[in-house]
This record gives C-alpha cells, sequence and structure tokens, in this order.
C-alpha cells in the first residue's frame, strides 16, 4: 500500500492498472464535478474477504472503506459537518464500533498508544461510563523552531484545555478526539449509562460486501437528513462555523463529561498554515464562529445548560468572546500613538507617584506572559512572534470577523465556509523554514495591518522630531514617556511589515496596491487628526 501511494503521488495520479481494480475509479469518470456526483461506496478491506485483507505477516487488517456521499446543487452538503455525519451512519451499517476517531486530512498518527490510553478513560470502572470523547491536542510537524505564525497554540494547548478538563472537559476541536458512539448520536447521559462493548454486528456477517455497499449507499444520500434530527441533536451540529466546538458543547449540555489528555509524545501530527494570510483567515473563521454560539440555542451565557458548570461556561465564554476583543485591541494600538502626535498626555509625568502604577502593571503584565510562555517550552523569541501574531489577529481577524456577524444579523452577508490551504509551493516553503514573514496576496486584512502599522511609525517619528529638534522635548519626555515606549513597541513589532513594504523585494513582501492605500490611509488620518481635533 505505501509503495502504490508514494507511486500515484510521484506520477501526479493513479495509474491505470490500479484503477482498473477498483470499480470506485470508474465511478468518478462517469461524473463532471465533485459537487454533482452520486453515493460512492467501496469496502477495500473487510474480514469477510480474507484473501484480500491480510498483510504481510498474515494478520488481518482493520476495515477499510472509501465513501463519497452524494452531493446536488440544489440540496447543502454542510461541509465537513455533513461528511462526518454520512461516515458516522455508514460506519455503524458496515461495523458500529462503539468508539470513533476523528482527525482532520492533513494530520496523522503519531503513536498507536493514544488508541490504549483513550480506552483506558472510556472504560475507567468509577467515571468512564460518563465520558463522551477523550480529546488529544492538535499538533504540528512544521512549526518553526520560534513559531512564526503562533500555530503551535502553546497557551490554549499547554494551560486553557487542561484548565477546561477540572471544569467538565475540553472543548472539542474538530480533530484528535476519540468520540463515544452513543454520545455523538444523541443520546443523553442520566447518571445509569452503562457500558456496552459489543458491537452488535451479527447481521453484517450475514451479508455479502456488495449487498453491504448497497444498503449503505442510502445512508449518504443527501436527501437522508431531511425531517431528521441529524445536525440539530444528532451527529456534528450544523449552522455554525466552528461545528465541532458547538457540538461538543451540545454534547456536554446533555450531562456528558470530556477528558483532555496531553502525553508526551505527541499522539497527532500534521501541518500549521505555512504564510500570514492562512492564519489570519483560520482565525477570523473560528472567531466568526465563537460568536455565533454565543447567540446561539447553545450559548454559555444565558442558556439554560444546566449540565454545564460556571468554571466551564466562563471557559468557553473566553474564546465565543475573540472577535470582540477588536475593539479593546484597536483602541491599544490607535489611541496612545494618536494621542502622542496630538500632544494629549494619557499617563501621569515620570516624576508623579502615579507614575509607578502604570509602569507595574505594564511591566508585570509582560513579565508574566513571557514567564508563562517560557515555561510551557516556548522560546523569548516565540514569544515575541506570538505578541505579534496576537495583534495581528485582534486588529483584523476579530475585527472583520465581528463585522461579517453584524452583518449576517441583518441578512447582508452569509458567511462561507473558507476551508485552510493543505500545499504549498517551494518558495514560500523556503521562506517559512527561514522564519521569513510571508505576505505575497492582496488582502483587506493586509491593508488595515498595514496602515495600523504605518500609522504609528508617522506618529512616533512626529514625535522623535519634536523631541529632538523642538524646544518641547523636555515636556514630552516628562508627559509622555510611557506613550512614546508604548509606540515604540508597536513599531518593533510592525517590523516584518515594513521589511515587506519597503524592504522586500520576493514575491513574498506585500503588493504594490496594498502599499499604496496603506500609506495613503495612514497619511490621511495623521493629517486630518491634526485638523480636526
Amino acid at each position: 500500500m505505501k509503495i502504490r501511494i508514494e507511486d500515484a503521488a510521484t506520477l501526479g495520479g493513479v495509474p491505470k492498472e490500479t484503477r482498473s481494480k477498483h470499480s470506485g475509479f470508474s465511478l468518478w469518470d462517469s461524473y463532471t464535478s465533485r459537487r454533482d456526483h452520486d453515493t460512492m461506496i467501496q469496502i477495500l478491506l473487510h474480514e469477510k474477504d480474507p484473501e484480500n485483507s491480510k498483510d504481510v505477516d498474515g494478520f488481518n487488517l482493520p476495515t477499510l472503506v472509501y465513501l463519497a456521499r452524494e452531493k446536488r446543487p440544489q440540496h447543502r452538503h454542510n461541509f465537513k459537518a455533513g461528511a462526518m455525519n454520512a461516515l458516522i451512519r455508514v460506519s455503524s451499517k458496515i461495523s458500529n464500533a462503539k468508539v470513533i476517531l476523528n482527525v482532520d486530512c492533513d494530520m496523522y498518527s503519531n503513536s498507536s498508544q493514544s488508541v490504549k490510553d483513550a480506552l483506558c478513560f472510556f472504560m475507567d470502572e468509577d467515571k468512564g461510563q460518563e465520558i463522551a470523547f477523550v480529546q488529544f491536542p492538535q499538533s504540528f510537524e512544521n512549526v518553526t523552531k520560534n513559531d512564526l505564525y503562533g500555530s503551535a497554540l502553546k497557551p490554549v494547548i499547554e494551560v486553557e484545555l487542561h484548565g477546561a478538563d477540572g471544569y467538565g472537559g475540553p472543548l472539542y476541536i474538530g480533530t484528535c478526539c476519540f468520540h463515544r458512539r452513543d454520545a455523538l448520536c444523541g443520546k443523553k447521559y442520566n447518571g445509569r449509562f452503562m457500558n456496552n462493548w459489543k458491537s452488535e454486528i451479527e447481521h453484517v456477517m450475514e451479508t455479502n460486501l456488495q449487498e453491504l455497499e448497497e444498503q449503505s449507499k442510502a445512508l449518504a444520500c443527501c436527501t437522508y437528513e431531511e425531517n431528521t434530527l441529524w445536525g440539530k441533536e444528532m451527529g456534528l451540529r450544523y449552522g455554525c462555523l466552528v461545528e465541532d466546538v458547538i457540538t461538543g458543547l451540545s454534547i456536554q449540555s446533555q450531562g456528558w463529561k470530556s477528558v483532555y489528555y496531553n502525553p508526551t509524545r505527541k499522539a497527532f501530527l500534521g501541518l500549521a498554515p505555512t504564510t500570514l494570510l492562512q492564519t489570519l483567515v483560520q482565525h477570523k473563521r473560528w472567531a466568526e464562529g465563537e460568536l455565533q454560539i454565543l447567540f446561539s440555542n447553545y450559548s454559555p451565557a444565558w442558556c439554560s445548560l444546566t449540565m454545564i458548570s460556571v468554571g466551564l461556561r466562563m471557559g468557553y465564554l473566553h474564546y465565543n468572546l475573540w472577535a470582540t476583543t477588536c475593539f479593546p485591541t484597536l483602541c491599544y494600538s490607535i489611541i496612545p500613538s494618536l494621542c502622542l502626535l496630538l500632544g494629549i498626555p494619557l499617563f501621569p509625568k515620570i516624576y508623579s507617584p502615579w507614575f509607578i502604577p502604570f509602569a507595574f502593571v505594564i511591566l508585570g503584565e509582560s513579565i508574566h506572559n513571557l514567564s508563562e510562555f517560557l515555561i510551557i517550552g516556548g522560546t523569548i523569541k516565540g514569544w515575541w512572534n506570538d505578541s505579534r501574531v496576537w495583534l495581528y489577529k485582534g486588529t483584523s481577524s476579530y475585527l472583520f470577523a465581528f463585522i461579517d456577524n453584524v452583518l449576517k444579523f441583518f441578512g447582508l452577508s452569509d458567511s462561507p465556509f473558507i476551508i485552510t490551504a493543505k500545499f504549498m509551493d517551494e518558495d514560500v516553503s523556503q521562506r517559512y523554514e527561514k522564519e521569513v514573514m510571508e505576505f505575497g496576496a492582496s488582502s483587506p486584512l493586509f491593508t488595515v495591518l498595514a496602515t495600523l502599522a504605518l500609522f504609528n511609525l508617522f506618529c512616533l517619528l512626529a514625535t522623535l522630531k519634536e523631541l529632538f529638534l523642538s524646544e518641547g522635548g523636555v515636556r514630552v519626555y516628562e508627559e509622555m514617556l510611557l506613550q512614546v515606549l508604548l509606540c515604540c513597541f508597536l513599531v518593533f513589532i510592525n517590523f516584518p511589515i515594513y521589511q515587506g513594504l519597503f524592504l522586500r523585494m520576493d514575491k513574498g513582501s506585500l503588493p504594490t496596491s496594498t502599499a499604496i492605500k496603506s500609506i495613503a490611509l495612514a497619511l490621511s488620518a495623521c493629517v486630518l487628526s491634526k485638523i480636526l481635533i
């Protein structure tokens, strides 16, 4: 199998000899669109076909099934959630295993021990019967030494999810998760649930594989879920950009608990985004979906989720309110620099006793964040990169996520489900490995970031001019030292943007159109501020 996969990857397609052995290929040849086709299912490995289901040592291989659910342009297919639900139904017909492992297409198992670890939680004599899913962390093998885009999400993976585990379990993050089939299919936990690990598939052994394939097709047709509870109370829930999180929340609201397990050897590994745009778009979708949950029937803020502890509600709200943090982040990025430009002091003079509390808070918060990041295995440069990405997400991804939610509320926009890119070209890969930030494309997200970066730079340059070349330099030093330092921090952290605008000539730099728009907007903001205020 490994050789066949490598050959297909080298050739850029499946050889004719291999295609002739599987009827599924001929079925695909009869369709011209991936979005308009019948259900295609083929059982490739099964114990009912022992001759073709053994490895080189003669041992039985696990059941392997290929499924492409039916899709029609006139029917919503609900993306990943719809695909998962079709797989759940078809697998119930073929194996009906009590535990389901869910991983993304760009992730793989890095430790076979993870199956045993998950089963230990499910089969625990004291609390195993109340566990709905065991969540492993989403880890990546291509994260750079200093985590250029903060893709590892170290504070979330190493701190926050462990905290949620103490309040009834973490949220379901959509991958690297072992599910109890009963809980995923809508069964409520009433405190008297008993573990039953028998799959009850006697009927499968009495049916040949061709008949089993035909019977399973109906479960994956595009009209099967009409007038049913699928997508509402069964399977993954629909209607939200983060269908995984709202599914885990709804399961926990039915009395189930979850477990977070983060072993030393990472159970699963995948590929992290390798460009800034991929990272920002991904976080925009997450923040937009989390805000949708806040106003849904499962909102931790006001819905009657009596089975969920107050601590876990607060944990969910922390993520549900991601999009709203754009406002304090924008204030942090704009107001101190704007007031610096206009000569308006925001903090006490450096000789005033009231200067000490402000300085203490700023230094204390920075030292706390840095020390926490180092304790969980990060580096100083990694913390700096993480701080930069936090700023970029807050002023672009979360801002657009909030705006899109408002537009959707008024019926002016429909949030699309944007799939994260799973590939990259050689040039992008080389720049990523060297930890050179990748821009390359034109996007409103980049226009906002570049405008804010240039605005802070212009404000700092104007202040330095006054500080060194005018008589008001002493006043600037005494009254606005903290503002100058804060503006300097914002300029230094935005250095990759200045490189992308003015210094780099490769394909990963910011487009000229973005540079022109950003310079014009930043200069206009500075001039208008001077004139109007």
